[in-house]
């Protein structure tokens, strides 16, 4: 709640795209106090969600206001080449830019944008949609403590926020948290048909998967155990769980390779995409 307190009723909010994680953004600023007629979104095909905010004072595809307090880059890094120079009005050091935009680095946003623009760049993820994300920020040196709290503030309403001490860290938490969600539900997937496999009916696989996933995590946030402490709880000597941890577990072929392997190949490709900037 008290990150929330620093969301300024007053700002004026441009959010460029507004598609799963920008929707979901906007969605917690409304619910935090933000009022629809501080908020201007550009996007090509408006959610008719979008288009009953604009009957509500929200301005949709309209001009990009002369002043804005705080503009969020909520679209696919292949546009930012394409759409941020038409920004370069605000980037006078006034208007603090937010960039969710996977791979493009602070240095190629103060190039588009202008060399005194402060600049934060963020790795959300996509439980952001139900309030459950966690988004990791680092900002280029025009940003400053207070600056960094308010933008804090507006990522805060889908989920919790981390900090980064340098931005090369961005491509790790990309490899982990960014991408880690499809790792989460293809365990769910798999874990299904596994049961189905041993004969579960195909619905209550999947909502035994669904829900043992959800609980598991939910016992790891509010545990003061780590979470090998909560295997170990789990698992008796010689019984059915470490029957199966013989195998999930095998450094060669388990979790631990195919996890590291996996992880890798995301990080990877943060790279790439950096350098391609």
């Amino acid at each position: 709640m008290s990150q929330n307190k620093a969301l300024d009723r007053s700002d004026t909010i441009l959010l460029l795209g507004c598609g799963k994680m920008g929707s979901a953004m906007l969605d917690g600023w409304l619910k935090a106090g933000i009022q629809p007629d501080q908020v201007h979104v550009i996007d090509p095909h408006p959610s008719d969600w979008l288009k009953t905010l604009s009957q509500q004072g929200l301005s949709l595809n309209t001009s990009i206001p002369d002043k804005v307090d705080v503009c969020i880059l909520a679209i696919k890094p292949q546009m930012m080449q394409d759409v941020l120079p038409s920004l370069k009005s605000l980037g006078n050091g006034q208007t603090l830019f937010l960039s969710i935009a996977a791979g493009t680095t602070l240095a190629t946003l103060q190039t588009l944008l202008g060399e005194q623009s402060p600049i934060v760049r963020a790795m959300p993820n996509t439980p952001a949609a139900v309030g459950c994300g966690i988004t990791a920020l680092i900002g280029n040196e025009h940003v400053s403590e207070t600056m960094l709290t308010k933008i804090t503030a507006f990522v805060a309403v889908v989920g919790d926020v981390v900090h980064l001490e340098t931005e090369d860290q961005m491509d790790a938490v990309t490899g982990v948290s960014g991408s880690g969600p499809a790792y989460i539900f293809h365990l769910i997937e798999t874990l299904a048909a596994a049961g189905e496999k041993q004969g579960l009916k195909p619905d209550l696989a999947m909502k035994l998967a669904k829900t043992t996933v959800w609980g598991a995590g939910q016992l790891a946030i509010q545990s003061d155990q780590t979470p090998a402490e909560l295997r170990v709880g789990v698992t008796s000597p010689n019984g059915t769980t470490a029957a199966a941890l013989h195998v999930l577990m095998d450094e060669k072929e388990g979790f631990p390779a195919l996890l590291k392997k996996g992880v890798s190949a995301a990080v990877k490709r943060s790279i790439e995409l950096g350098k391609s900037d």
